[in-house]
């Protein structure tokens, strides 16, 4: 507006604010006509309809994640903002902002008479308006503006400095007439530093500080303090990263007031003066997870987490705007020792940006409590397209921030038969005949939750080694990852049973949060999607002898006025007997100790099984001790292609199973991390198990490839629904 005016109309303007502002201050009203020629009839008509006291709430403040053994993780702000108390901001960044800003500071009462007079006199004899507006009148214009981008207005709705109408001014003015009769002198003066806008998104006196000069603000100096000061007028003109010369010849002239009003001595002026910018920039990580210090992927999830709660607001947009604006301190169940650990074991194997384009990852729950240590994955958690870059999580669902489907899981699935087995009765001592690789159509399956008309079309498969299509006990067939053995069981069970068994288990589809679908038996070997996260926590209620624990990720989540929130609590369930889950162990065990591929024992208790698609496009291992359960994903992200003959880390394999890089990687990691938890037995050592037949082929031991190729049923040519292992 102001530039719009001529010199006459700018002095007419601000003649009139003057005169209004100063019937504020003796408290009464002049005639109208001594400001109508620029409309103040409407401003004196409305004057008493202007409200009497400012709101001041809380201050925007950013949210802050933590791991569990308290290393930030990430921070979310709107505004990059450290609230702290005056007694916290050094005298001379006090003395420099009122010298520069409010030299009458202490001694008006919020609308500077003296101050309007020198204005006007000024505005009189020169082509522009110099302002009178007092720290008051600016802490209130920046409570207004602040009040206005809580509420959603855009900075186009909001009323900023050098575009206000006389309606505007008398507001701030009353306003800093009431605010002065509500707080000290230094309550105002801290409140402003607190609020003031410094450069981009840099709020406050102490995020200034830190940003560029990486100090609290209680260590600023005479020369700091200047320039901070000095750049609250123009922000962005005054900003010493992009305009240093300007920076300092404002900073200089913020010295020359400091010395004119006594707030320094001549000597302490030139040393000052004679002083560089000083500047150590420490520039705000970015907001989110973008921005994370660790665990970005993790991050991610949390933020997911927050989103999807009521308890953080009535619906995502203001659970956004609490991450953001709230001041929150989010505690989390993520161990940062288990973290760098699976970041550095998955870099080993498959780094971030690997030529190949594999994905890699890696996410541990502890047993009994559902809490999630670790989430890792082989990517840059940016939106930014190029190599390795993603901000898809690799270990979740689609609804938290997961690929499209998930993953197929292959024989990890297959210890979920086995328990039924168990439940029915069974032994893993039991001979079975594993020689069958095919099933007719319309074989009988026993399937009671489906209708009695349901229609099974024939399946065909295999073994990933020829020699195993024979009799084996259930034990032998687990260990050996042999498909035959697996659907043998099937067989003699009902469908629905098995399906039950991985739905107490926590394992569901991560397309759709559903369970899985039993109406093709293929979902035995793994045919349907899951995430990693699932198949952990599957896992780890073997860990916990039966007892199955939802995955958490928050203990903690309180905001800095200490209002503390619900988080979700432990939520464990028992999905099998003790003996159940300790008898499944004993082979998950043996494959742990006969090492194949690149797994090899632990030196403590340890149970695992691989997984492997048809065309070795996904590949897995999911394993456990006593402490920590830990899935192990290695695969293609993009496409339906095989890892086979793909240089992955500069090596060629011609066949890449569970074992050889998922297999890695989850052992050197379980390896490093393991004696962190609790290692104690996993198995009943007093079970006696039967004498087992001497089953395997001459000269095998453990197996080189595990059983993992299936040919799909002619049902199953969707993406997803392929039989594997």
């Amino acid at each position: 507006m102001l530039a719009r005016l001529g010199t006459s109309g700018r002095l007419v303007l601000f003649l009139a604010v003057s005169v209004l502002c100063g019937a504020l201050v003796a408290g009464i009203f002049v005639p109208a006509t001594a400001v109508a020629a620029s409309g103040a009839n409407q401003i004196f008509d409305s004057l008493e309809d202007l409200p009497d006291e400012l709101e001041t709430g809380p201050l925007d403040e950013g949210s802050k994640i933590y791991s569990a053994d308290g290393k930030l993780i990430a921070t979310f702000y709107a505004e990059n903002r450290i609230p702290v108390t005056l007694d916290k901001i050094s005298p001379s960044m006090q003395d420099a902002i009122i010298a520069i800003e409010d030299n009458r500071f202490y001694e008006h009462g919020g609308v500077d008479a003296k101050g309007i007079a020198r204005a006007l006199a000024s505005n009189m004899t020169k082509d522009s308006t110099q302002g009178a507006s007092t720290l008051t009148m600016q802490y209130v214009n920046n409570v207004l503006i602040d009040q206005g981008v809580a509420e959603g207005k855009s900075a186009d709705e909001l009323t900023v400095s050098g575009t206000k109408n006389i309606t505007d001014k008398v507001r701030e003015a009353k306003l800093s007439l009431a605010v002065e009769k509500e707080f000290s002198k230094d309550e105002i003066l801290e409140g402003y530093l607190n609020i003031v806008l410094f450069s981009g998104r840099t709020y406050g006196v102490e995020a200034a500080a830190q940003t560029f000069f990486g100090i609290p603000s209680a260590n600023l100096n005479i020369a700091q303090s200047a320039m901070l000061a000095g750049m609250v007028q123009s922000p962005n003109n005054f900003n010493p990263m992009t305009n240093p010369e300007a920076t300092r010849d404002r900073r200089d002239a913020v010295l020359a007031a400091m010395l004119r009003y006594d707030k320094i001595t001549q000597q302490e002026h030139d040393d000052a003066v004679a002083s560089d910018l000083q500047l150590n920039p420490q520039p705000a990580a970015r907001s989110g997870c973008v921005g994370a210090e660790m665990a970005e992927y993790f991050c991610s999830y949390v933020q997911q987490v927050v989103l999807a709660s009521d308890e953080f607001g009535v619906d995502e947009t203001a659970r956004a705007k609490l991450l953001a604006r709230g001041g929150l301190t989010i505690t989390t169940t993520l161990d940062s020792r288990l973290q760098e650990q699976a970041q550095a074991q998955i870099e080993a194997q498959v780094p971030t940006g690997d030529p190949s384009g594999a994905g890699s990852a890696m996410v541990s729950v502890e047993p009994g409590t559902g809490k999630i240590l670790a989430m890792a994955q082989n990517t840059n958690y940016t939106p930014e397209e190029g190599s390795g870059n993603t901000q898809l999580n690799f270990n979740v669902d689609s609804d938290m921030g997961g690929t499209a489907y998930g993953f197929q899981p292959g024989s990890t699935m297959k210890p979920f038969t086995t328990v039924a087995w168990l439940e029915n009765g069974g032994s893993i001592d039991d001979v079975i005949d594993a020689s069958r690789t095919s099933y007719p159509a319309g074989y009988d399956w026993s399937a009671s939750c489906l209708p009695e008309d349901a229609y099974f079309d024939e399946w065909k498969f295999k073994n990933a080694q020829e020699g195993y299509e024979r009799s084996m006990t259930v034990g032998e067939g687990l260990t050996w990852s042999t498909n035959t053995a697996t659907v043998a069981q099937a067989s003699q069970l009902d469908l629905c049973d098995i399906g039950d068994v991985a739905t107490r288990m926590g394992v569901h589809r991560a397309v759709d949060g559903e369970p899985l679908e039993v109406n093709n038996p293929s979902f035995v070997l793994g045919g349907q999607e899951v995430a990693p996260m699932t198949m952990a926590a599957a896992y780890a209620t073997f860990a916990s002898g039966g007892e199955y624990c939802e995955p958490i990720a928050l203990t903690q989540v309180s905001n800095s006025r200490g209002k503390s929130f619900e988080v979700p609590e432990e939520q464990c369930t028992r999905a099998m007997s003790e003996e159940v889950a300790k008898e499944v162990s004993e082979p998950l065990q043996k494959l742990v100790e006969s090492g194949p591929g690149a797994i090899s024992p632990l030196g403590v208790p340890a149970a695992a099984k691989t997984g492997t698609t048809d065309i070795s496009e996904q590949t897995w291992t999911v394993g456990y001790t006593q402490g920590i359960s830990t899935a192990s994903w290695v695969g293609n992200w993009t496409s339906y292609s095989s890892l086979n003959d793909l240089p992955i880390n500069g090596v060629a394999r011609s066949y890449v199973d569970g074992s050889t890089i998922a297999g890695a990687q989850w052992t050197e990691y379980m390896r490093s991390v393991a004696r962190l938890y609790p290692t104690g037995e996993l198995t009943d050592p007093n079970r006696k198990s039967a004498p087992a037949p001497d089953a395997k082929p001459e000269n095998e031991s453990a197996p080189e490839k595990e059983q993992d190729n299936a040919e799909p049923s002619p049902a199953d040519d969707e993406p997803g629904e392929a039989a594997d292992s």
